[in-house]
């Protein structure tokens, strides 16, 4: 089995950007649409409301509470499992996706400060939740993935220099660069510029004329690798939501590979 390289450019719980090779464009694109559609979050799905007597109706509220993203601990759940949840909140008061109480410890909302609605005097909203474990493929809600994307690695390469009566135009570039003329780079991002090393283009402005003062480039993709951008709504890491991702793959391949040997 082929081995696979992963780099972090940038590496947080919510959002990385990170580099994959060797992988195919077809490949690259599996990962993301696994990452968006096939990896189950919990999400409420229905709610029993005990008292509103806001100015929202019913129906909007629930909405609202569908959109609240819920921790949701890898394998700890299955698809169809649930959770409920309650909230009372009395006004004047703002109620907030913090207030929301779970039965089961592992899962609690993702961010404790999503406003749900503004209560005034008088007024009180208590309700009973059941979120559901599904996947994005079934509803959006249950999207973990709320930002994927993906582009070519490229490579700068210094072919000559600028003519001295040329121009001193921008050279735009967007997304990650691998260093391939470090000799000739200036250490904009505070490092010492090496061959090799992965580069984000925000590191200089996304202009390569002030990466490399004075030279004439050729820029090139890089075969088989590519970088990924990749943001949660913190139902999970990234690392988490990446490697659910693969597994997924991995799971429908073998179940291909059983179903063509029968």
């Amino acid at each position: 089995m082929e081995e696979y390289e992963v780099q972090f450019v940038d590496r947080g719980d919510r959002e990385a950007r990170f580099v994959a090779r060797p992988i195919t464009p077809a490949f690259a694109n599996g990962i993301r649409r696994a990452m968006i559609a096939d990896v189950p979050t919990l999400s409420i799905d229905t709610v029993r409301v005990i008292e509103n007597s806001s100015v929202m109706f019913d129906e909007q509220i629930g909405l609202r509470l569908g959109l609240v993203p819920l921790s949701t601990p890898p394998g700890d759940f299955e698809i169809g499992d649930t959770v409920t949840l309650s909230l009372d909140v009395e006004g004047p008061d703002t109620a907030y996706s913090g207030d929301l109480v779970s039965s089961d410890g592992l899962v609690a909302p993702a961010d404790g400060n999503v406003p749900i609605i503004d209560l005034k005097e008088g007024q009180r909203l208590e309700i009973e939740a059941e979120a559901v474990l599904d996947v994005g493929r079934e509803h959006a809600k249950h999207q973990g993935g709320v930002a994927v994307g993906y582009r070519h690695l490229q490579r700068v390469e210094v072919v000559g220099e600028t003519g001295e009566f040329d121009d001193d135009e921008p050279q735009i570039l967007r997304g990650v660069i691998e260093e391939a003329a470090a000799e000739h780079a200036v250490a904009t991002d505070g490092q010492k510029p090496e061959n090799g090393n992965l580069v984000a283009t925000e590191t200089f402005d996304n202009d390569l004329s002030k990466r490399y003062p004075g030279k004439e480039l050729a820029v090139t993709d890089v075969e088989n690798a590519f970088v990924f951008d990749v943001e949660t709504d913190g139902s999970f890491t990234v690392d988490d939501l990446v490697v659910q991702a693969v597994g997924t793959i991995e799971d429908r391949a073998r179940e291909l590979k059983e179903a063509v040997q029968l």
